[in-house]
């Protein structure tokens, strides 16, 4: 065994454990261990993502609004192309949807309401009549997932960071005031605090630490790519249904990629798509948009994981000293990242949170002592 010490061990290396690393390590040495090959191989890997600060509970919105500036003007040499690209969002109801609609206008922040020729203008293929209300959020944007996740990683590498691939731990111990993480690799990361950012297997690497779980539930999430001809779809807006029956957006400018916006519980596992849920969400799409699909070109799936009341978990755990949670992040882990790594860079080090401290109640793990996500310590 090779024992390797450092201030900070943070335990998956996707978008949330990256991000978390990078700003830590800024001012302490830190490991980013991951059990797979290549960081970010599960649920960051394969996000769709989209900026919409009207999107998630308000913990989230409010991380994602802090979240814009970083994208808008990232650090120096954080990534050689841009992160975002403009990109509105439109809110699609049909007649029985219509109550739906006026929720999201009245609850939301920058929507406005559009008119039936507008959403047509925008997006030519819906069907006529389908359309009873629609909604346009005008200043959401597509992100480059990948180039923000290695922006992170090279933050973390530019100062001294350490990126453990193929670590999966085995054994995570406290052993007097420090934490033993002991890999498949053999490397053990020694540390005074471990943060878990294993997303769904945020409760697993708990559970191997002694320390008792929230209640994480993994859901699947399923997409699919289909050629939208005749149409050209490189400037339509992303599509939501008001109820959140399904969405589409474009993909590689020439191509569409549709979700029935699954949510289906499950297992931390390498999640792998159902034909079942590709067809539904193609057939929910085709009530409302009028294009053909002759074959699915590419479908996948993913997980996103959430805490039993849909917030984030960020904060030490009430019980375990020197074990800080990171995990919750459910669909707002990407567009959360840079106001969510630097707020728990905060919280680790114990410094002002700034206006991110206005969730610190929200996602405080210590919330789910003593409920029946906790039956099991």
């Amino acid at each position: 065994m090779t024992i390797q010490d450092f201030d900070i061990a943070v335990i998956g290396a996707g978008m949330a454990g990256a991000t978390a690393a990078a700003f830590l390590s800024a001012d302490r040495w830190v490991a980013l261990i991951e059990a797979e090959e290549v960081a970010g191989y599960h649920t960051t890997g394969r996000s769709a993502a989209i900026w919409i600060q009207n999107y998630g509970p308000p913990d989230v919105r409010e991380l994602t609004r802090l979240s814009r500036g970083f994208y808008e003007n990232p650090p120096s040499g954080f990534s050689d192309i841009p992160l975002i690209r403009a990109r509105p969002v439109l809110m699609l109801a049909s007649e029985a949807q219509l109550p739906d609609l006026e929720t999201a206008l009245t609850s939301g922040h920058g929507i406005r309401r559009a008119s039936i020729h507008e959403a047509h203008t925008l997006v030519p293929a819906l069907r006529p009549g389908y359309l009873a209300g629609a909604a346009l959020e005008e200043d959401a944007f597509d992100m480059d997932v990948a180039a923000i996740h290695q922006g992170f990683l090279r933050m973390l590498r530019a100062t001294g960071g350490v990126l453990g691939l193929r670590s999966r731990a085995g054994r995570i111990e406290k052993r007097g005031d420090a934490w033993e993480v002991a890999t498949a690799s053999g490397a053990v990361f020694r540390a005074p605090v471990v943060v878990n950012a294993a997303g769904a297997w945020g409760d697993q690497v708990a559970a191997i630490a002694g320390v008792s779980p929230l209640g994480l539930q993994p859901r699947r999430r399923t997409a699919a790519i289909i050629d939208p001809s005749p149409f050209d779809v490189s400037d339509w807006p992303m599509i939501i249904d008001v109820a959140e029956g399904w969405y589409a957006r474009p993909e590689a400018r020439t191509r569409l990629m549709v979700s029935p916006a699954d949510a289906t519980p499950t297992y931390p596992h390498d999640v792998q798509p159902e034909e079942i849920d590709v067809a539904i969400g193609i057939d929910r799409m085709q009530q409302a948009l009028d294009i053909p699909v002759r074959r699915v070109e590419h479908s996948w799936a993913g997980l996103r994981t959430f805490t039993p009341d849909g917030s984030l978990a960020f904060g030490w755990d009430p019980v375990m000293e020197g074990f800080f949670w990171c995990v919750g992040q459910g669909g707002y882990g990407i567009q959360t990242a840079p106001a969510a790594g630097r707020f728990v860079a905060d919280l680790v080090l114990g410094r002002d949170p700034g206006e991110a401290g206005a969730v610190l109640n929200a996602v405080a793990p210590g919330r789910f002592a003593g409920s029946a996500a906790r039956a099991h310590r």
